[in-house]
């Protein structure tokens, strides 16, 4: 899947309709957690995933296809949302994502990365990407 706005669960799709209005920043992580495989993990996959996906930005294209997608599949699609990060921010995604070293080996149950939407009229980007966040580090 290359794009960015397919690319995640087909229900956070509907995410941008059911966070309260007054919401404005939203903050998620990731973590291993505690398993009978592992006490430990090695942290790795964050690099290459900001380099091959969110250091290209979206294009129009990307907007019309996942709107037809979205249709066809019975689910909502946020095109004001999407339209304003191509407008507003040239298709980049406005979020900050913080995390531990990669190659960094941890405990499982340490949170490895955390990331936060930086325009607050935007909560719903955060746990939009968490999909595919999850899927580069996992």
């Amino acid at each position: 899947m290359t794009s960015l706005i397919l690319a995640t669960d087909s229900y956070k799709q509907s995410h941008f309709l059911q966070y309260p209005p007054e919401a404005r920043i939203i903050s998620a992580y990731a973590e291993a957690r505690p398993n009978k495989c592992a006490e430990e993990i090695l942290f790795f996959g964050l690099q290459a995933y900001l380099i091959d996906y969110l250091a290209k930005p979206i294009v129009a294209e990307d907007i019309e296809e996942a709107e037809a997608i979205c249709a066809a599949h019975g689910v909502p699609f946020n095109r004001a949302g999407w339209d304003a990060i191509l407008r507003q921010y040239g298709g980049y995604l406005p979020l900050e994502i913080r995390a531990l070293p990669e190659g960094m080996i941890v405990p499982v149950g340490v949170p490895v990365m955390q990331v936060e939407n930086t325009d607050p009229t935007m909560p719903w980007l955060t746990t939009f990407i968490e999909t595919a966040l999850l899927r580069a580090l996992w």
